[in-house]
């Protein structure tokens, strides 16, 4: 591990996740973690709760992008 390396930073891409905290797909999508928590709320970015922890599946974010760009493409 170098110095630009932390371990949240590792964490985002360990590709043996299964699960992202909120902030990790916030950071993936290049967006603030409000935003990701509005994302959410609305229904537009699939999480699940694991116990008392709400959590991002990996495979939600492409999907998530894939429904975008198609929307956009569609306007």
């Amino acid at each position: 591990m170098d110095e630009h390396d932390t371990p949240t930073r590792l964490a985002d891409d360990d590709p043996t996740l299964v699960l992202l905290k909120v902030e990790e797909a916030a950071r993936r999508l290049r967006i603030g973690r409000t935003t990701c928590f509005a994302l959410i709320r609305a229904g537009e970015l699939e999480s699940v709760m694991v116990g008392g922890l709400r959590r991002v599946p990996v495979d939600a974010i492409p999907e998530f992008v894939t429904r975008l760009r198609t929307a956009q493409r569609a306007a």
